[in-house]
């Protein structure tokens, strides 16, 4: 153990340790029940409740050798106390320490602080020191009585919440620290080579000496943060294989080659209707999936690419080599408006091969009148509908398969645990079906390293020939009449326009202009020969439908469209994309609304107009992704940059609520601890399971079980 770690033992508490109660919130204190909103519950959360910096109150400096901006203790002597009124009522006090004097103003104060700084009194204070026209000042410093004992180690402080005051989350913290049991469960032999163990780097990390360079605390490169860090990872990685290998016990239907010749199976007749001819990465993906499908273990894979990469084309592929060996395969996608659109060219393809063999497609929404959907369900039920679209309706409690085999979840990231769980639930008997998961959001590397390290992860990395590049301008908002112009040149051209703007209706908050002003707007600039449409998530799903229908026929030339046209939408001729107020929106949803132009022969463009704030500009986060935006297409890129910008939260989504997302590790700076934590993983589950999951439990207590839905 470092000598350091060694030096600063924790303190023995006299405070009673907080119980853990035998049922949830019965008998619970004001005190308990704010440490449960911080999930405090276990010792073990306590000693892993790290804190978000460090006060340093163990040592005394003269006010002579501060400079302005100085967090400085010092101590002296009350020379003058007094209440003014001017231009508000406050308490005004001045110190003196030998050196120089500072004046403390405190505009919140009770009468026991008067009294602590009556006029002679001896005391420390502690505050930021600012320089002015009557010398130095402290605003609200912190005042204890002089001359008491130096602490030997900075003061935590810790992040927390109404009801639950620093002086007690110390206490608790303190406590729970010297409860916890903090042996090791990494075997020696395999596991970590630095100095600090898990006992050492928490005591160290909860009270440091004053000698450590601070910046290391701040930037977790201290060897203490390294270790704790390592320990949090391994933890996520073991949680992940664990997955794997209680999957890996499973059994699905097996899916062998159709009893036809090849030539006659519905897989090879898709192929022969398809207008195009499928990309390299397209062939490598469809036999990555043919391969899992052909094994009793139950596929669980994530098919990722950008957008455009032609992911449904291999969803349909895989659909057809499950029907070919005489089971069902089901997809479900997160809106209707997607399922309508994005999936209608697979209905298109497959339902006329499909009706050769008695067979269909059904599709399933929540708008259904209540009859249409009794005889979907009552095909889907009899083996019929082989292959089933929709929404959520889709994993309703009425819905009955007679053999699924395959399920297909498009944007994935969209659906929660649960309603996984419940469509993998459908199979029949003890089988469970194979998953295909599709994201039209790449994944970062090391984001698949760790969040998804459970599944085997497809890429579509090429993209299919005769797609444009899109050429991306950046506009303030004060030059909307030139983007206006660059309108009518594309109609004039024959194309047509989507305009996407954040908000349906107006803000309190924030002063955006709504889809129905902006509508209204453009028609009256564009003339009465232009139909302008609206699309927007309140409209009843037929009219959403209607709309959509018309704008892909060409009855609608601009459509002024909220994110409801994200991902599905496929309309070739619209060659320009207007995004409004582009600043509010993610750098990842910024890519999916680019992607939905630059699908046909002509030249596409995206102007993304900016408002700047108050300040003449944009905030830093909104530059970097409206930067990221301009310099590049690349999807991969991208999510790259977006995973920089806003960590993994945006690429999860769903994927995992209520699951921990890492409080510790970066996945952009400790790619090499992650790295060795997948290394150790599987060699801890198989010669060290016990350990294993006592390194689990400990980190990850029962949100483990989110991990491997």
């Amino acid at each position: 153990m470092p000598a350091s770690a060694k030096s600063v033992p924790p303190e023995k508490t006299t405070s009673p340790p907080v119980a853990a109660p035998a049922a949830p919130g019965a008998g619970l204190s004001a005190v308990q029940r704010a440490l449960r909103k911080l999930g405090l519950v276990r010792d073990i959360d306590f000693a892993l409740y790290l804190p978000m910096r460090y006060e340093d109150e163990t040592r005394i400096v003269r006010l002579a050798d501060t400079r302005d901006g100085d967090m400085a203790q010092v101590e002296g002597v009350v020379t003058e106390c007094e209440v003014v009124f001017r231009p508000r009522r406050q308490l005004i006090a001045t110190i003196d320490d030998g050196s120089d004097t500072c004046q403390l103003r405190f505009f919140n104060f009770y009468p026991s602080q008067q009294k602590q700084l009556a006029v002679g009194a001896h005391v420390r204070v502690r505050g930021e020191v600012r320089g002015g026209f009557v010398g130095r000042q402290m605003m609200h410093p912190t005042v204890k009585a002089a001359g008491t004992a130096l602490p030997q180690a900075l003061t935590p402080v810790y992040s927390t919440i109404a009801g639950l005051p620093q002086p007690v989350l110390r206490r608790e913290v303190r406590s729970g620290l010297a409860r916890a049991v903090l042996d090791e469960t990494i075997p020696v032999q395999i596991g970590w080579r630095g100095a600090w163990d898990l006992r050492s780097s928490l005591s160290f990390l909860h009270y440091p000496t004053p000698d450590v360079a601070m910046a290391t605390l701040e930037d977790h490169s201290h060897p203490a943060w390294q270790r704790i860090k390592a320990e949090e990872l391994l933890a996520q990685q073991l949680s992940q294989f664990q997955a794997r290998l209680e999957r890996a016990a499973q059994r699905a239907p097996m899916l062998p080659s159709s009893a036809e010749p090849e030539a006659s199976s519905l897989h090879a007749q898709l192929l022969a209707v398809l207008p195009f001819g499928l990309t390299g990465a397209q062939q490598r993906v469809g036999e990555e999936i043919t391969r899992d499908l052909r094994r009793e273990v139950p596929m669980h894979r994530l098919l990722q690419g950008d957008v455009g990469s032609g992911k449904t084309v291999v969803a349909a592929l895989a659909a057809a080599r499950c029907i070919d060996a005489g089971f069902q395969c089901a997809l479900m996608a997160p809106t209707e408006i997607l399922a309508a659109q994005h999936f209608g060219k697979l209905v298109g393809w497959l339902d006329p091969l499909l009706a050769e063999r008695g067979l269909r497609v059904a599709w399933l929404t929540g708008s259904q009148k209540k009859k249409e959907r009794d005889a979907m369900s009552a095909a889907v039920e009899s083996g019929e509908a082989a292959l089933v679209i929709g929404t959520h309706a889709v994993i309703s409690e009425k819905v009955r398969f007679r053999n699924l085999a395959l399920a297909i979840i498009d944007e994935q990231h969209r659906f929660g645990v649960a309603q996984r769980l419940a469509l993998r639930g459908k199979a029949v008997g003890h089988l469970e079906p194979h998953l295909l998961m599709m994201s039209a959001t790449p994944i970062p590397r090391t984001l698949a390293m760790s969040y998804y390290a459970d599944l085997d992860v497809s890429t579509l990395d090429e993209l299919p020939p005769g797609r444009t590049p899109i050429v991306t301008r950046l506009v303030a908002d004060h030059r909307r009449d030139e983007v206006i112009a660059r309108i009518q040149a594309q109609l004039g051209q024959g194309r047509q326009v989507y305009w996407v703007c954040p908000l349906i209706e107006e803000s309190e908050a924030v002063d955006l202009r709504n889809a129905t002003e902006t509508r209204d707007e453009l028609a009256d600039a564009l003339g009465a020969a232009v139909n302008v449409g609206l699309l927007h998530s309140r409209m009843p799903t037929a009219e959403k439908q209607a709309v959509m229908a018309a704008f892909t026929a060409n009855e609608i030339q601009v459509l002024v469209s909220t994110t409801v046209i994200e991902v599905g939408v496929d309309v070739p001729n619209a060659s320009l994309m207007v995004i409004e107020h582009a600043e509010r929106f993610g750098l990842s949803q910024l890519h999916q609304l680019r992607g939905r132009v630059g699908r046909g022969a002509a030249a596409s463009a995206c102007v993304l107009l900016y408002a700047p704030g108050d300040s003449g500009r944009v905030g830093e986060a909104a530059r970097a992704r409206l930067k990221a935006m301009a310099e590049t297409g690349d999807g991969f890129e991208i999510a790259r940059r977006d995973l920089e910008i806003r960590g993994p939260g945006e690429f999860l989504g769903a994927r995992q609520s209520g699951a921990p997302l890492l409080r510790f590790a970066d996945l952009t700076t400790d790619v090499m601890l992650l790295d060795w934590a997948r290394e150790l993983a599987p060699l801890m589950l198989d010669k060290h399971p016990d350990l294993a999951q006592r390194h689990i439990d400990r980190w990850l207590g029962t949100k483990a079980e989110y991990l491997k839905a």
